[in-house]
């Protein structure tokens, strides 16, 4: 067998492996990565670059390689789960900094930190001030968490002792010209209103969005494809119709999660008065 053909063969598999093994591994080597994280990626990189163009590594001995190293870690984290004292060992443990607005050196020579360190990683937390800071913990995967002194700390409602109204996550509802009828029938909204929302930013119908997104208090924010920015001229009549079609809209969904039966005579009513009036007005 050519030899180049044999250096294709073996970079495939071992790109297949590794792909399995980041899926089996978690989110963990690239939100959390400790030093020891660290040295098992690259060291399983490194073993599949050399079982890829080494001819002289046997195809099996680098894949069980690779699978011993892509089973440590799983092996050490489930270890780590079930006992606090072994995920110390293998993680480290988080260390104080800064208590009370005293940066405390011992722990600082320990993690081998130096005060210009400290003060890069407080910038990148827009903290310029020492005295600002509560506590600041070293945690395992290097960076810093800081919490500030109460008088310095952002207000918020919860402060105030405001009560909010709850939001939840806005929901994409369009995107690139296609409805995403699931999402927008979660929360609550027909069709028929989306379209009269994103008519008003001069779209004709669905294709001609590109974005689409809701947000908990029934906002649309609509971005049309550059090509159709153009805003078309709109008849008051249409408006209307519009308007009456939302009105509509929100007593269906109105009398779907009550299940009151009232709201749901008057939305075929106002349905009815709907039809009746698009021949003269449109």
């Amino acid at each position: 067998m050519p030899e180049f053909l044999l250096t294709l063969i073996r970079s495939i598999g071992a790109f297949i492996l590794l792909l399995f093994m980041a899926r089996v591994m978690g989110k963990k080597q690239l939100s959390q990565v400790t030093f020891f994280d660290y040295c098992v990626g690259i060291t399983i990189g490194s073993i599949a670059a050399s079982m890829s163009v080494d001819q002289n590594i046997k195809i099996s001995n680098g894949l069980m390689a690779l699978i011993i190293w892509g089973l440590f870690p799983i092996i050490l984290a489930f270890a780590g789960l079930k006992s606090k004292t072994f995920l110390r060992l293998t993680d480290g443990k988080p260390s104080i900094v800064i208590e009370n607005g005293e940066v405390k050196e011992r722990n600082l020579k320990k993690n081998q930190m130096a005060i210009d360190e400290l003060m890069l990683l407080l910038r990148e937390k827009n903290i310029f001030k020492l005295s600002d800071i509560e506590m600041a913990v070293l945690e395992t995967n290097g960076q810093l968490s800081v919490m500030k002194k109460t008088e310095q700390q952002s207000v918020t409602p919860t402060t105030l002792g405001m009560t909010v109204d709850r939001e939840h996550g806005p929901t994409i509802v369009i995107m690139d010209g296609t409805l995403l009828e699931k999402g927008l029938l979660a929360l609550g909204y027909s069709k028929e209103w989306l379209l009269g929302e994103i008519k008003k930013y001069g779209a004709l119908d669905f294709g001609d969005v590109f974005l689409a997104q809701i947000d908990s208090k029934g906002n649309v924010y609509v971005d049309l494809y550059d090509e159709k920015t153009t805003t078309p001229v709109i008849h008051k009549g249409s408006l209307l119709v519009d308007a009456l079609e939302k009105v509509y809209a929100d007593l269906e969904s109105y009398s779907k999660q009550t299940n009151n039966s009232g709201a749901r005579e008057q939305a075929v009513s106002l349905q009815n008065t709907i039809l009746n009036m698009i021949p003269y007005i449109k």
